[in-house]
């Protein structure tokens, strides 16, 4: 693939723009694969651009409105990839700062393949048996692909996978002892401190332990079950919305639903550099219900102090505190 370089800044937001519009097309080789790395690795600063540009063009209608109001009105060739990107408002803008990145790709090497996500990154990677896997932020794994079988390890994170029915291949999710088997199913699988969490969002999925594999537990489409070395530590049957909504963070969106406060930050704090921090216990006890960016815990420490008696203290770059606000002392 030939890319235009020049050394501006608008120069590398173009060329990421091209780099996206060529991994959109089907004919993605390994050869176009290992130009692209060349070229971040040749300025740091074009692994954020080429996030941006990602999420873009899986999200064209996430930008800012300054980008919307610098798109050009003029209609351009089809096939020009910077009058795509145009109308879109990318070279105007890229997305709303703070936007969690969804990064998508046509090429899967799935052989031993290793999928590293960084804080607030979520990408969507199509297998080369048919099966899709969402990678959640801050997530590690590796795809095995073999004539008998479909292995993933699951290092730490989580991800959501959609998989492609296979008779003759079972797809195993490994995270540490424990074991998830699709059975034409699409499921999640996240690695906890206490467990492994498992959700079904479609079919059947089967899980045990390495240490017994003949001590199988069926989790069905719309339950949840964690698991450790030793034992099912919890088993949940509910409707199939609880699940969606564990699972919002697909979409971009963290779904909060009688979620303690802490739990809630604990959740932000998974995608962004910028950590919430709950000062006060009682606080930190209290349930909340919203839907959120997941990239914007800013907005929604600005709803707590809204909606709760709680003061936000955003001085220092690096984090948000939260805590109790104070009352003030009545007039003598």
């Amino acid at each position: 693939m030939t890319i235009d370089r020049t050394s501006t800044p608008r120069g590398d937001r173009d060329e990421a723009a091209q780099w996206v519009a060529r991994m959109d097309a089907s004919d993605w080789n390994a050869g176009d694969e290992a130009a692209l790395q060349a070229w971040l690795r040749a300025d740091p600063r074009r692994h954020g651009l080429l996030l941006q540009a990602q999420a873009a063009w899986l999200l064209p209608d996430v930008t800012t409105p300054a980008a919307e109001a610098e798109a050009a009105p003029a209609p351009e060739p089809a096939n020009d990839t910077r009058s795509r990107w145009r109308r879109r408002g990318v070279l105007g803008g890229m997305i709303a700062a703070g936007a969690a990145a969804v990064v998508g790709t046509r090429f899967a090497l799935t052989s031993g393949a290793e999928y590293i996500t960084r804080l607030g990154e979520i990408r969507r990677v199509p297998l080369d048996d048919g099966s899709i896997m969402t990678i959640n932020s801050d997530t590690e794994l590796k795809v095995n692909l073999t004539q008998h079988a479909r292995e993933v390890e699951l290092a730490q994170g989580e991800a959501w996978f959609e998989v492609a029915k296979d008779a003759q291949r079972p797809f195993v999710v490994a995270s540490g002892p424990v074991r998830a088997q699709a059975i034409g199913t699409a499921f999640s699988v996240r690695k906890r401190e206490e467990g492994v969490e498992v959700l079904v969002t479609e079919g059947v999925v089967e899980t045990w332990t390495a240490a017994d594999a003949t001590q199988k537990l069926r989790v069905m489409a719309g339950e949840r079950a964690m698991i450790n070395a030793r034992a099912l530590v919890h088993y949940q049957a509910s409707e199939t919305a609880p699940v969606d909504r564990a699972l919002a963070w697909r979409n971009g969106m963290i779904d909060l639903n009688g979620t303690t406060l802490r739990e809630a930050a604990d959740e932000f704090n998974r995608y962004n550099q910028r950590q919430i921090v709950i000062a006060d216990p009682d606080v930190a006890a209290e349930q909340f219900d919203g839907l959120f960016r997941i990239g914007d815990p800013e907005g929604f420490a600005e709803t707590l102090k809204a909606t709760l008696n709680v003061s936000v203290n955003t001085s220092d770059p690096r984090t948000i505190r939260i805590q109790r606000a104070v009352e003030p002392n009545p007039a003598k």
